[in-house]
């Protein structure tokens, strides 16, 4: 009888422990549909570039949010209930500040698959 206890109690915490977590979806998005939420929805747009780099080019209405001691403060000014639209370059700092949005609570977030200069922006 103790077995059978122990394997219901064993089940039973792993099955608690495979489900789903409450982490919202990161979608990796191309350029057109980048355009069409841009066109669409009410969405803040976010460049992860360095300063430099976002003043050689950036897509219009984007916040220039760069990797440095502040980077969390700045990311707790977003608003958690609106969709983030995210990018950088080549796709490398987009995706990290995607997850760092994951864990922050972000309800919906969007990284441009690639970056801005395989998308043709």
């Amino acid at each position: 009888m103790k077995s059978i206890k122990i394997i219901v109690i064993a089940t039973l915490a792993l099955l608690a422990s495979c489900q789903k977590s409450n982490l919202s979806e990161i979608t990796l998005i191309n350029s057109e549909e980048m355009k069409g939420l841009l066109e669409e929805q009410e969405v803040q747009l976010v460049d992860v570039r360095t300063v430099k780099e976002f003043n050689e080019h950036y897509i219009e209405g984007a916040e220039n949010i760069v990797f440095d001691d502040n980077f969390d403060l700045k990311l707790d000014s977003l608003d958690k209930e609106k969709p983030v639209v995210v990018y950088c370059r080549k796709g490398g700092r987009s995706a990290k500040c995607a997850e760092i949005l994951q864990q922050k609570g972000f309800k919906k977030i969007y990284d441009l698959k690639g970056g801005m200069y395989r998308n043709g922006f």
